[in-house]
């Protein structure tokens, strides 16, 4: 069983649906609003039309029954998988939408959930730029008892985010609790909070009119990691730019395989 992202940090990429609303400024240059909404012409980015939200232009759509089944064969092959890669499936979920955006097409969170519940052998990433919505919308048992199997993640692309954000997820009882400082839009520390996340993603912007971001950040962030025993990846500079040899870290959290 093959990869099928070529995100560093995950194996899969899932979208059960496509389509979000833009919410903070790490938002401002969203690669899949570039490439569904500009590029494709899938959906309109922005806030969904409804009869109470008007005027409005936002608009989510499912992705086909097929993909969104692909899951079911993934998790069916996870022994040949492990065996090959040396670590469970990781399966990020969703790079083209958000799985706690309040207009998810109805349904397809509670389908999403279930998917979940039935794939055990695969580790799901959910990365959000929404974590006040988490506890409304995750199963209620999940907020007692977390499936093993979720990693729940926030974006936070400058210290407001982090502060504002990080709190909230650090209620959320999952098994790994990531920060994704990606875009990376300003420095970051950990040192404002006593709790520190169990992994940090750290990247910029790679598309064209990527925004800059200073080498300084992430290793400043990198020290920091290492202090607080933080496992950091860092994904990649701004435009693409080559990554120094030592600031070259791709770190998984420790002892998940």
């Amino acid at each position: 069983m093959a990869e099928n992202s070529h995100i560093q940090w995950c194996d899969h990429t899932h979208n059960p649906w496509i389509g979000c609303q833009k919410v903070s400024a790490g938002c401002d240059n969203c690669f899949a609003e570039t490439m569904m909404d500009k590029r494709y012409h899938r959906v309109e980015w922005g806030q969904r039309k409804t009869e109470t939200t008007q005027p409005s232009v936002g608009t989510r759509i499912l992705t086909s029954e097929a993909n969104r089944r692909k899951p079911v064969v993934w998790n069916k092959h996870h022994t040949e998988f492990q065996a090959k890669h040396g670590h469970r499936q990781r399966v990020f979920c969703a790079s083209l939408s958000d799985v706690f955006d309040n207009q998810a097409p109805e349904g397809a969170r509670a389908d999403l959930f279930n998917l979940i519940g039935g794939t055990p052998n695969l580790d799901w990433l959910l990365l959000t730029k929404r974590p006040e919505n988490i506890a409304g919308m995750m199963p209620g048992v999940w907020l007692s008892e977390m499936p093993s199997n979720i990693w729940i993640g926030t974006t936070c692309e400058d210290q407001a985010a982090y502060d504002r954000r990080w709190p909230i997820l650090q209620q959320i009882p999952a098994r790994v609790r990531f920060i994704s400082y990606e875009p990376a839009l300003s420095g970051l520390t950990l040192t404002h909070h006593d709790a520190k996340p169990s992994w940090l993603i750290a990247g910029g912007e790679s598309g064209q009119g990527h925004r800059y971001d200073n080498p300084i950040w992430y290793y400043r962030l990198m020290d920091e990691c290492e202090k607080w025993r933080v496992p950091f990846f860092m994904k990649q500079l701004a435009g693409r730019k080559p990554i120094p040899d030592d600031l070259l870290i791709r770190q998984f959290p420790s002892g998940i395989l």
